[in-house]
């Protein structure tokens, strides 16, 4: 036991170094967090609290990514090669703005890996009937290889289905990658894992070799949901394989979302964002298909990859750029809507200017705090004129994003901090006038299943009802 000294010895020396701590990490925020409201609040956390505040700071405060940095610099210049002879070779053919990309494009090229190609087809899954059914389809017509990523997967029925089919293929001689994300799977047993390893399929959590240090990174999620075939088909969207996403949950029922199918050149971005997330964990380059195989259709489109790692915020900058560019109407649909300032301000003026601007949420939630979600930011859109539904028929989990009849997009991020800063998220957009027809046409169905939320719906709350809706607006940056 310690006697009296040797305990003054210890929290003599120990406190002063836990304060030090503390405000060595405060500078660590100053320097890496990248908004001011954020670094702030650890810097002051750190410095007066810093034996609550150090383990949280650990655990969900490291912003710096720097370990996918470096993984990402290595995969560029071991593929190298193969990435130039997809800019400057085998994408030349369908490059679809060489020279007079408008400005709104411009922006968006810049923040992509590839280009805005044309030959590209895309289809529209709406809920999990549609989209398993079209995953299914793909997998099984697999010759070569199959790559699968998603945030979240479940070992339940649609999940054993999955399961099944991956092993059918790998059996067939077929080669088989599956990546997870650790956090969003953590209930997915190990003899799910194992049995897919002993059937040959390639199995991976996104932190890989990286496990135990991802321990102190729970903050970054891999929220991905993407499945490629042989580099000719690929499907993205908001559905991760559970069986809540068929409706069998007892709570979110129906549920609704939206999944993508493309073929043409877009699958070359799609496959190098799933190829850079394998290397990551693995350490590993797969050899794969990198010829593009266009479709008649000749749709124009872009893919967006972002996260955490991205010297600028690669996603949010995606949205106001979306929301600013608007002439005649933005509809955004997402589950979760926490906007930053640049975004909310966004809204607000393209409102002001007569833009038609809807934002599309669940009355239904997932979590307790989203329950407040909606109404927390409506006092400051409505009276600008931003119109706010609520999905009334189940649980809305889609992401879609509709500007004039210009383009669309479809793809992982949601519309909150986590997206945009935190979340390593993938987004498919389309130039492509029929494209955003039929993105319209599925979204006024939605509309008509929601009710318009106004002013008048906060204001005759309660007291408690509107102290928790201002009080989410202080969680907003952890959301």
């Amino acid at each position: 036991m310690f006697d009296g000294t040797t305990l003054g010895w210890i929290l003599g020396i120990g406190i002063p170094l836990i304060h030090a701590i503390g405000i060595g990490h405060a500078v660590d925020a100053i320097m890496k967090t990248r908004t001011p409201q954020g670094a702030t609040a650890w810097a002051i956390s750190l410095v007066i609290l810093p034996y609550l505040a150090l383990p949280i700071y650990w655990v969900f405060g490291r912003f710096q990514f720097g370990e996918y940095c470096r993984a990402l610099r290595t995969f560029d210049a071991v593929v190298d090669q193969h990435l130039t002879h997809i800019r400057h070779g085998v994408l030349t053919d369908f490059i679809a703005y060489p020279q007079d990309e408008r400005g709104e494009l411009r922006a968006f090229r810049a923040l992509s890996t590839l280009p805005f190609t044309r030959g590209n087809d895309a289809t529209l899954h709406v809920d999990g009937d549609a989209t398993f059914e079209a995953i299914f389809e793909a997998i099984e017509s697999a010759q070569e290889y199959i790559l699968a990523q998603f945030f979240l997967i479940h070992d339940d029925d649609i999940g054993r289905r999955f399961k099944d089919q991956l092993i059918r293929r790998a059996q067939a001689g077929v080669r088989v990658y599956l990546l997870y994300d650790e956090i969003g799977s953590s209930r997915l047993p190990r003899s799910y894992k194992k049995d897919l390893r002993r059937a040959g399929v390639h199995v991976s959590g996104f932190a890989g070799k990286r496990r135990w240090r991802r321990r102190f990174q729970l903050n970054f999620r891999n929220h991905r949901k993407i499945v490629i075939v042989d580099g000719k088909k690929a499907l993205i969207g908001g559905l991760n394989v559970g069986d809540e996403y068929l409706g069998h949950d007892p709570k979110l029922t129906p549920w609704r979302d939206t999944h993508v199918s493309i073929v043409g050149p877009m699958v070359q971005g799609i496959q190098i964002s799933f190829l850079r997330d394998w290397y990551y964990g693995r350490e590993e380059i797969l050899d794969v298909n990198w010829e593009p195989t266009p479709s008649d259709r000749d749709r124009v489109g872009l893919v967006l990859a972002s996260g955490p790692a991205d010297e600028l915020e690669t996603c949010g900058l995606l949205f106001t750029h979306a929301i600013e560019s608007a002439e005649e109407r933005i509809w955004i649909a997402s589950p979760y809507f926490v906007p930053d300032g640049r975004v909310l301000g966004a809204l607000q003026l393209a409102a002001l200017r007569g833009v038609d601007v809807r934002v599309l949420m669940p009355r239904m939630t997932d979590s307790v705090l989203f329950k407040f979600v909606p109404y927390a930011y409506l006092p400051e859109v409505e009276q600008a004129g931003v119109k706010v539904f609520l999905y009334e028929e189940g649980f809305m989990h889609q992401k879609v994003l509709l500007v004039d009849d210009d383009y669309a997009t479809v793809g992982t991020a949601n519309l909150d901090n986590r997206s945009f800063r935190l979340n390593f998220e993938l987004t498919c957009l389309f130039n492509d006038a029929d494209f955003c027809s039929n993105v319209a046409d599925m979204l006024l169905q939605d509309f008509a299943r929601s009710t318009r939320l106004t002013q008048e719906d906060l204001t005759g709350r309660s007291f408690g009802f509107r102290l928790c809706v201002q009080s989410t607006r202080l969680l907003a940056p952890i959301l």
